[in-house]
């Protein structure tokens, strides 16, 4: 086990206003992560320096044994996989489900000119039917469903084999049916030994899949608690970071919380 990510003391002061206060906190490629917290606590900020694209304002930041800003960040990025709204809209809506992911391989959101060997294409047949979009790889995105395009995103960002890989809001705007397949299939890669260090950005506890091991819990861009899942998916912890009175209930994996 390796340490993927590490944040010491980091902060982001946007216009003398903080979006992330003094944060410490270590990925290792064994741990499943997810990030909660109210809008406007800072969880996409901290995605954005996991993902090697922005710079802390304070502190050191460490992604995959580069520091940010004294690393070359282009080799740095094609390392790390990252599935985002962002990104989807980078994405041309006349490409091919197929091209979506095999441009992975270039880092590229829009093939042209490329040439890719037949290892590249039958990694992007593979992943696509991993995340079962094979049926769908003569598609064009732009006529996905939403829940079809958010799992395109993901086959997309694990195309490259990641060492660390990043989901911001993976199932936001899903309905019921969508939201499951995704969760199921996320915690279907999630507790396999050979999926890398992941992070997950989501704002409910009924969208973490099975398979996720650790919580960073965030409000007012300071770390309330990070850990074992158990340990912080807490009624208590979860009341005070959002203020409001909430019971947390795990069934079988699975956590869901309601006003008390």
């Amino acid at each position: 086990m390796t340490t993927v990510l590490h944040l010491s003391d980091v902060s982001v002061t946007r216009e003398g206003t903080p979006i992330l206060d003094k944060v410490d906190w270590t990925v290792d490629s064994a741990d499943r992560w997810v990030v909660l917290g109210p809008n406007g606590a800072g969880k996409t900020t901290l995605l954005q320096i996991a993902a090697a694209l922005l710079h802390p304002t304070a502190g050191a930041a460490t992604v995959l044994d580069k520091k940010i800003g004294a690393s070359d960040l282009f080799e740095l990025r094609p390392r790390i996989g990252f599935a985002s709204s962002a990104m989807a809209r980078r994405i041309p809506a006349s490409e091919s489900v197929l091209d979506v992911v095999l441009t992975a391989a270039y880092s590229v959101t829009g093939r042209w000119n490329e040439q890719y060997e037949d290892l590249d294409v039958r990694r992007a047949h593979r992943v696509l039917a991993e995340w079962k979009l094979d049926h769908l790889e003569n598609r064009r995105f732009g006529e996905l469903s939403d829940g079809e395009q958010k799992r395109v995103q993901i086959a997309r960002a694990v195309m490259t084999d990641p060492e660390l890989l990043l989901l911001d809001e993976p199932a936001a705007s899903l309905d019921l049916g969508a939201r499951e397949e995704l969760l199921q299939l996320l915690g279907g890669y999630a507790s396999s030994p050979y999926a890398p260090g992941i992070v997950m950005v989501t704002h409910h506890v009924e969208e973490i899949p099975r398979g996720f091991t650790h919580a960073l819990l965030l409000a007012k861009g300071k770390v309330v608690q990070a850990g074992p899942l158990d340990e912080v998916l807490t009624s208590e912890v979860l009341s005070e970071a959002f203020g409001l009175d909430l019971r947390i209930t795990n069934e079988d994996g699975r956590f869901a919380a309601r006003a008390s």
